[in-house]
């Protein structure tokens, strides 16, 4: 689920593949000219074809860890900008509300009484999805705390907002040897489906052991089938399938990158642990001079 990262240190948004994946057609209709001098020497009529699938899945590959990588470094800024910083945006509202309330009290102006009011009311929000059920639940249903719980998983939340670069090492290996894409028959797919999801879910908490126990188990599970020769048909359709794959990750990355939280991402490409801090001081500021403002206010 995402695209191929130039180093370890380097932002890991998503960019475009430079291989097959990007353009399948055009690969598949411009071999290379060693592959016409083997197929000219006896090779398989379908032989450059397949290399065309190969290289397509491979690149598509590295997109998708592209991809998921920045979506999991989206995730974990977010939930660590709420856990981190919510209590500091919660005092400056409350600082609001008072130097509000202690203006329209000095002056006693309508006006000033109607600002109050609103201040006020931001300090108490309506509940949203979340409180009503108690953080166990959102718009999209069950927190990944929550459903840890429900199935006797360990609760670890993430502990910065990207992975150490050994776990993203650990990562992008275990998605390269086990993708479902791989997969030459549909049961196949199915292991393969239920690993990943396990690798992902191990990625997302930064959890190094689990992940290197992963590796570790699919290094001693069945070797899978090697390649039969695919007809032409086959392959082609594989190459379009690839290709509408890859348009609709494009998608999903573009999304990812267009959020507030994936903007703000990028205000700090290569350290976003860094930017909490510096938002968190930037906060610590505004609390500091409100509550001098408020002390003047009501001296």
């Amino acid at each position: 689920m995402t695209t191929p990262e130039a180093e370890p240190t380097s932002p890991e948004t998503p960019e475009q593949p430079q291989e097959a994946a990007a353009q399948p057609h055009e690969t598949a209709a411009q071999p290379s000219a060693a592959a016409d001098g083997q197929a000219g020497a006896g090779a398989r009529p379908e032989e450059r074809l397949e290399k065309a699938v190969r290289a397509a899945e491979q690149a598509l590959i590295e997109y998708e860890i592209a991809v998921e990588t920045f979506r999991v470094e989206v995730e974990n800024f977010s939930r660590l900008h709420h856990q981190k910083l919510g209590p500091m945006y919660a005092r400056l509202d409350e600082l609001d509300a008072l130097i509000a309330e202690a203006v329209a009290a000095r002056s006693g102006d309508p006006e000033d009484l109607r600002k109050a009011d609103e201040a006020r009311a931001r300090v108490l929000p309506m509940p949203a999805v979340e409180e009503l059920f108690h953080g166990w639940m959102d718009g999209d249903g069950l927190f990944p705390e929550a459903a840890a719980m429900l199935t006797e998983q360990p609760v670890r939340p993430p502990q910065r907002v990207r992975p150490s670069d050994e776990v993203r090492k650990l990562y992008r290996d275990l998605v390269r040897k086990a993708h479902p894409d791989l997969a030459q028959d549909e049961k196949e797919r199915e292991r393969r489906d239920e690993f990943i999801t396990r690798v992902n879910a191990a990625y997302g908490r930064g959890d190094e052991a689990l992940l290197r126990e992963l590796l570790a188990e699919w290094a001693a599970g069945p070797v899978p089938e090697e390649l039969r020769p695919t007809p032409s048909e086959e392959l082609y359709a594989r190459l379009e399938w690839l290709a509408r794959r890859k348009e609709l990750l494009s998608v999903v990355a573009r999304e990812l990158e267009e959020s507030a939280i994936g903007s703000m991402l990028k205000l700090a490409p290569d350290d976003p642990d860094r930017l909490l801090e510096e938002i968190a001081e930037q906060l610590l500021a505004q609390v500091a001079e409100r509550e001098a403002e408020l002390e003047r206010l009501t001296a």
